[in-house]
């Protein structure tokens, strides 16, 4: 199993990439909506948070409000990082159960938190979708309707844009159109393709 990471900033264009590389029949993982299965209800992760926060974290068809919890963490990091420590783990084992079932030539990890989190550790290669921090902060205010000061919060949360391009093996532009996007992509899919076909020789040539 030949794992790639994409990674990127709110805003980068994670999902563009991540949207691309499945057309082509390739398994994306999204460690997002492993997080939505994590606290979907009736699940153990849901109820230790409307533990923790109060049943006002709740919408009124059971569901998580997102939108509330988003806004009590980051106003307040140790709440964070309490939410962090529950959830890291639960969304850990959703991950790995859909990649152990990828069966792709390669698979694609698609995780905002690859870098912060452990999740770097499992795969063979990381993928940086990059682009120039005013640009994230313009498509994110656009997309979520959010303010500035919310946006910037959350970019602060994040791995900063030159620290996540020292861990780069590779790395898109996708500050220009789709097509400057997919041409890149195209080239790194058979990168990837190639690497993966290599990676099952090699454990081959082991046995």
């Amino acid at each position: 199993m030949y794992l790639v990471g994409v990674t990127g900033g709110i805003g980068s264009g994670k999902s563009a990439v991540s949207d691309y590389l499945a057309s082509k029949g390739i398994t994306v993982v999204d460690a997002d909506l492993a997080a939505r299965v994590a606290v979907e209800p009736g699940r153990p992760g849901l109820q230790t948070i409307a533990q923790h926060f109060g049943q006002d974290i709740l919408l009124t068809n059971g569901n998580l409000d997102r939108a509330a919890l988003r806004a009590r963490i980051f106003e307040d990091t140790s709440e964070r990082q309490w939410l962090e420590s529950l959830l890291h783990p639960l969304i850990a084992q959703e991950i790995q159960a859909q990649i152990a079932s990828s069966q792709s030539p390669y698979t694609i990890l698609a995780s905002p938190l690859l870098l912060e989190t452990s999740q770097h550790e499992w795969v063979d290669r990381i993928l940086i979708v990059d682009v120039p921090q005013a640009l994230q902060l313009s498509r994110t205010m656009a997309r979520d309707g959010n303010t500035e000061a919310q946006v910037q919060a959350i970019m602060d949360a994040q791995l900063g844009r030159e620290a996540r391009l020292k861990h780069a093996d590779d790395r898109v532009d996708n500050s220009a159109d789709i097509t400057h996007l997919h041409k890149q992509l195209d080239q790194l899919h058979q990168q990837y393709l190639r690497y993966a076909s290599e990676s099952v020789s090699g454990d081959n040539n082991d046995r």
